[in-house]
């Protein structure tokens, strides 16, 4: 019961609505906000900062939160390990990805739900600022990002691709071979917004050449970063592997970024806490044994230069 009670209390911090929580754990709102109040008597200690609605988590409910969302983590890994001796691999996994890793999932995640049949995979999007947040607090089970870009901390994985920038515009439809970041960045500019792995990227390239272009409009998805260039009068910078995800449309031209050619490695990670999620750990072996196929206009990371990111 103790371990349900936990699971209440991450529920509605997540949820941030006793309703929504307690649909989420398939009770009822006033057996969930039982539950609570229980571990609060167990604890002797006020969690949850009450209202007509939720309103947060008190000092003390937010330092409980950090130990009960571990304690649920193991407890639900337990349960898989202990399932998969006698059925095999089964349940859920939590896969967080930055959008400019979407082409290296797509591949990623059909390996292995062919090999796995009995798996249920929960694709997560996650701005480059929440990996290591997502992965601490055991909000995700994996993660996929530009790996060398922010230094993360309590983690393993491997690299699965070198990935490469590309402009995107009708001006690029002009017959040539490559693009200078510099002379991009005089053009008017769509970016990504800055909460983003792609656009992290392109500000450290702009700022080693010293130079500090304004973006006129900036676009949070990929999405809607290729609706604002096919409509025209743009220039996006975008990751080679998306072409083949997004498709290039009539008009518009993608052209290699040179002077530098910058690269970036695409990382699949998971906390280095032991024992390790049973889940997780077959999607590290997964892709360590048969390293993601990427689309292919990018380079992929062979075994021989197989690395610990």
């Amino acid at each position: 019961m103790f371990v349900r009670q936990l699971q209440y209390l991450v529920a509605v911090a997540r949820e941030g609505h006793f309703g929504r929580a307690a649909s989420m754990c398939q009770v009822s709102q006033p057996t969930l906000s039982a539950g609570i109040r229980r571990l609060e008597e167990e604890l002797g200690l006020p969690l949850v900062i009450r209202s007509h609605r939720f309103l947060g988590l008190t000092a003390e409910g937010e330092r409980v939160l950090a130990w009960a969302r571990r304690m649920v983590a193991d407890y639900d890994g337990l349960r898989r390990e202990l399932s998969g001796t006698v059925s095999g691999l089964s349940g859920q996994v939590r896969v967080g990805a930055v959008a400019a890793t979407v082409p290296t999932v797509s591949a990623l995640l059909h390996g292995f739900c062919a090999s796995h049949p009995a798996v249920r995979v929960q694709l997560l999007a996650l701005t480059a600022d929440g990996v290591q947040r997502s992965l601490d607090g055991r909000e995700v089970d994996v993660a996929v990002t530009l790996a060398e870009l922010v230094p993360l901390q309590r983690v393993r994985g491997i690299a699965l691709r070198r990935e490469s920038y590309v402009a995107v515009s009708q001006v690029a439809a002009e017959a040539r071979d490559s693009i200078t970041w510099a002379e991009v960045a005089a053009q008017p500019l769509c970016l990504p917004t800055g909460d983003t792995v792609t656009r992290q990227v392109i500000d450290s390239v702009f700022s080693a050449l010293g130079l500090a272009p304004e973006p006129r409009l900036e676009v949070s998805d990929l999405v809607g970063l290729w609706a604002q260039l096919r409509a025209g009068g743009w220039t996006g910078i975008v990751p080679e592997s998306c072409l083949e995800t997004l498709g290039l449309p009539a008009g518009l031209a993608a052209v290699p970024l040179v002077s530098p050619e910058r690269h970036s490695t695409v990382g699949l990670l998971m906390s280095d806490r032991e024992p390790a999620a049973p889940l997780a750990a077959a999607l590290l072996a997964h892709a360590e044994a048969a390293i993601v196929q990427p689309a292919a206009a990018s380079t992929p990371l062979r075994e021989p230069e197989l690395e610990r990111v």
